[in-house]
């Protein structure tokens, strides 16, 4: 019985209970494969995709408000208030809980030695997910 509620709260902190075993199973995997050679301006782009179906999926399983503080209640919200950056830092804890799973890191160091996070650009993207200055 006791395992059965940390499964359940370890599922509640992540992706996982939004988008199903499967899929999250699928995310790991990918992660897993192209971080650790892969380039953060391609990179961003999947996870932000990954953090865009996860709230598609969080829109159509919510009947009503999400609960306060659940992973799906943290992707709306950070829909709803794009501009608003103080939503980041949830999502930030979601996405790193993805790259633990996946057994990858998430801090990079550019060129010149300047520590970045693949994390912080990844909900960059998506929270620009639908702006396009060039239209």
């Amino acid at each position: 019985m006791a395992n059965r509620k940390v499964t359940s709260r370890k599922q509640n902190a992540s992706l996982e209970s939004v988008v199903g075993t499967v899929t999250y199973g699928v995310w790991v995997d990918m992660l897993k494969r192209l971080v650790p050679a892969g380039r953060t301006h391609r990179l961003a782009p999947i996870v932000a995709g990954m953090l865009q179906y996860a709230t598609e999926r969080a829109s159509q399983r919510s009947r009503g408000a999400p609960r306060e503080g659940s992973v799906a209640s943290a992707l709306l919200s950070a829909t709803e208030h794009e501009d608003d950056s103080a939503h980041a830092g949830h999502l930030a804890a979601i996405v790193e809980h993805l790259f633990r799973d996946a057994g990858v890191k998430s801090i990079r160091a550019d060129r010149r030695g300047e520590r970045y996070s693949l994390v912080d650009a990844a909900i960059e993207e998506f929270l620009r997910w639908d702006s396009m200055p060039w239209e």
